[in-house]
């Protein structure tokens, strides 16, 4: 099992900056997803910005989430 989500932060240009349990910090685009039709909403930065850390993953108002070892795998780590 991959660490989990224990902060985050949103960033200009849809990007997250996510610190994990295990200590390991990244940043994770979202970019790439904003076509799927189930994070379109992201798009408006006022709804990306209210990115939250629960229950080990990132999630928008309760209703949309990244899966947490896709962030952890595609997340690009930093020193």
């Amino acid at each position: 099992m991959n660490p989990r989500v224990k902060k985050v932060t949103a960033l200009e240009n849809y990007t997250l900056e996510i610190e994990f349990d295990n200590g390991e910090k990244g940043h994770f685009s979202v970019l790439p997803y904003l076509d799927y039709p189930v994070y379109q909403i992201l798009k408006d930065h006022s709804v990306f910005s209210r990115a939250k850390a629960s229950m080990g993953l990132v999630n928008w108002d309760g209703e949309i989430d990244i899966d947490p070892d896709r962030l952890y795998l595609e997340c690009r780590m930093l020193v």
